[in-house]
């Protein structure tokens, strides 16, 4: 990817995700966000050029520039992609630090942020729109679905499945051939050692259901 990036979202992950085209050597060509305090201002010498779906900088996607999507919100992040998908027809790209390992095997889908040490081994699959947040890992042969969140030092083992839109916290270990069903959501530094159901919560070692 040689064309510059427009990032969507001027936030701390915005931020991170500017390192990570830097550590790629990746312009910036502006960011985009919804809050118009945060119009004609500047982060990190990078101007926040206007809203999300101002179509005098939008034009530029797919021509000019590439699209990143920064938003760690799963509902704002599926609107900003339809959008793409209608309005300019591309998919966002991927945002994978120079610092992480991804194995040649290993299937990558789109619109990914994949931070600094996280590790995707053999044969293992990330889906489109995932988070990998520092120093994750996805075992060998192990599956995430799309818009799955996966938080700082967790570890995804062999064989897992994960159903997409999973949130799962910082610390955690899902132990090999787990599924997670879709939406769940698992506490930071729990041990899932069984199946967990779509949209149940779990938290603990080892995991248990959480009523809400």
């Amino acid at each position: 990817m040689k064309n510059p990036v427009m990032i969507f979202g001027a936030n701390s992950m915005g931020r991170a995700a500017r390192d990570i085209f830097d550590s790629n050597d990746i312009m910036i060509y502006g960011f985009l966000d919804d809050d118009e305090k945060l119009h004609g201002t500047e982060m990190d010498e990078i101007s926040v050029l206007g809203a999300t779906d101002d179509d005098g900088f939008l034009k530029y996607i797919g021509k000019k520039c590439e699209a990143f999507i920064a938003i760690d919100d799963n509902k704002y992040r599926k609107n900003i992609v339809k959008m793409l998908n209608e309005r300019r027809k591309v998919m966002p790209v991927n945002a994978i630090h120079q610092a992480s390992v991804i194995a040649g095997t290993a299937y990558i889908g789109h619109g990914n942020f994949i931070n600094m040490g996280a590790r995707v081994a053999d044969n293992a699959k990330v889906g489109n729109h995932c988070i990998l947040n520092t120093n994750s890992v996805v075992d060998y042969s192990a599956e995430l679905g799309d818009f799955v969140q996966l938080g700082a030092g967790s570890v995804i083992n062999t064989g897992v499945h994960v159903g997409n839109e999973v949130f799962i916290g910082s610390g955690v270990t899902i132990v090999s051939g787990v599924k997670i069903g879709k939406g769940a959501r698992i506490g930071a530094g729990s041990v899932v050692i069984a199946d967990v159901e779509a949209g149940k919560t779990v938290f603990g070692n080892p995991a248990q259901v959480v009523e809400r």
